[in-house]
């Protein structure tokens, strides 16, 4: 899109560039056509354009991928897209914000890449949006001033160094791949921008809790120039944290490194040093018939493949929704996928109710003492599940949960038919377990 042609558009929409928007549109189409390139569109795949605007990066992509789905704040140019774009079934335009665009049906669409020129004015929480953990984003190019990428991008004892570098750099590796001068942008800007990519970390971190994680660092920028102890929690005591993670007891939070700070977040986790699973539980080893044979610890079940018992809990909320759980990386079977609610072994002697409602606790933190269970269904040990005898119970909740991060990455609320297309779609995604739960379930609902 030439610069008169986005001049033309704009008036035909009414559009009238916004500053509080920190609209800057795109007109020189070789930079748009190569921004586009860096995502390396494929025909399977899906991409998200954030601020999409009069659409001079989307007119590269259309004909080239499977999906294009178009999120435009302001409604006079989603409309306008909308006609743009009419004759393209590719094409899905959503007058939303960015910031709080839903991804949770992107589950279902396998790779999915993030593209945007993203305004100025809110960029950083459309990134948070889109690109905090878990998120179905793969991969991303981001165009953004440049002063913001420098905050991404900035090293420790830098003036850039901060809460945004820390909350990307801990899940993403980025870095900078072209500058863009304001003579590519109506109106011009005052400043450069500079166009990021952006993948998911190669090297995993230690396992944190992200919540906390945030919370810390948080603490810790607040008033960056005070010393780090002053903001963190009583217990541990400081000088034990500071000797842990290798600072000095007057460290300043600029001055902490994105591998200290995960190991400051490890210490004052009361659950970090708890293992994920215990290879010495005893359980009980069953039969053909589900009678117990005999007990077990937990390494030799796994090892030997032998039948025993299990529970999974489908926890739904008022909206029908069905809170899934990513497994942790520590877990022993199936790390990182995702399953049901809460699931977990029967302890030798446990019955199957008790045991679902001690995982509830343990998993999520629910004080599920008198909370309703209702027995859906058995399943049969197979080589799928883990050689377990299954019981699947279901309970309504929408309370407060506290997550261990040695147990769980994460928890998602989806909704059931969102659920069936990401399951349709990326079967492996999940464990088998659950994928065997879910159609036991989606049998007895008829």
């Amino acid at each position: 899109m030439t610069l008169p042609e986005l001049k033309v558009a704009l008036d035909a929409t009414g559009v009238i560039p916004s500053r509080k928007l920190g609209q800057n549109f795109l007109h020189d189409a070789n930079v748009a056509r190569w921004i586009g390139e860096q995502l390396d569109p494929q025909p399977d795949d899906c991409i998200v354009e954030v601020g999409p605007g009069t659409g001079a990066l989307s007119e590269h992509l259309v004909g080239k991928v499977r999906k294009l789905v178009l999120v435009e704040y302001d409604q006079r140019l989603a409309e306008y897209l909308t006609k743009k774009f009419a004759n393209e079934p590719s094409v899905e335009v959503h007058s939303e914000d960015g910031a709080r665009f839903d991804l949770r049906p992107l589950w279902a669409e396998g790779k999915v890449k993030l593209l945007g020129n993203l305004p100025y004015s809110a960029g950083g929480a459309i990134l948070r949006n889109f690109l905090k953990g878990p998120t179905p984003v793969e991969r991303a190019v981001i165009m953004l001033q440049k002063e913001v990428i420098d905050r991404i991008l900035a090293v420790p004892r830098t003036k850039a160094y901060g809460v945004l570098t820390l909350r990307m750099q801990s899940e993403w590796d980025s870095a900078p791949i072209k500058t863009i001068g304001p003579e590519c942008f109506h109106p011009r800007p005052l400043i450069d921008s500079t166009v990021m990519m952006c993948r998911q970390r190669a090297t995993p971190l230690a396992v944190y809790d992200r919540r906390l994680f945030d919370e810390l660092i948080r603490r810790g920028f607040a008033q960056r120039r005070k010393m780090v102890r002053k903001a963190m929690p009583d217990s541990p005591p400081w000088p034990e944290v500071a000797e842990k993670i290798g600072c000095t007891e007057t460290a300043r939070a600029e001055e902490l490194s994105l591998e200290q700070w995960v190991e400051l977040t490890r210490c004052y986790d009361e659950f970090s040093s708890e293992p994920a699973q215990c290879g010495d539980e005893v359980f009980d080893v069953v039969d053909e018939q589900n009678e117990v044979t005999g007990q077990a610890t937990r390494a030799e079940v796994h090892e030997k493949g032998l039948r025993h018992r299990a529970v999974h809990v489908f926890v739904v909320n008022g909206k029908s929704e069905i809170l899934l759980q990513q497994r942790s990386l520590l877990k022993d079977e199936q790390p990182g996928k995702w399953g049901s609610s809460a699931a977990g072994h029967l302890d030798s002697g446990e019955d199957y109710e008790a045991c679902a409602r001690r995982e509830l606790g343990e998993e999520l933190g629910i004080e599920a003492e008198d909370l309703p269970l209702k027995a859906v269904g058995e399943l049969p040990p197979s080589d799928e599940n883990g050689w377990e005898f299954i019981r699947l119970y279901v309970t309504v909740y929408s309370g407060a949960m506290r997550t261990r991060a040695n147990e769980v990455a994460a928890v998602e609320w989806m909704g059931q038919e969102e659920l069936r297309r990401w399951l349709a779609v990326r079967p492996e995604d999940f464990s088998g377990g659950f994928r065997n739960c879910w159609e036991l379930l989606e049998k007895q609902s008829g």
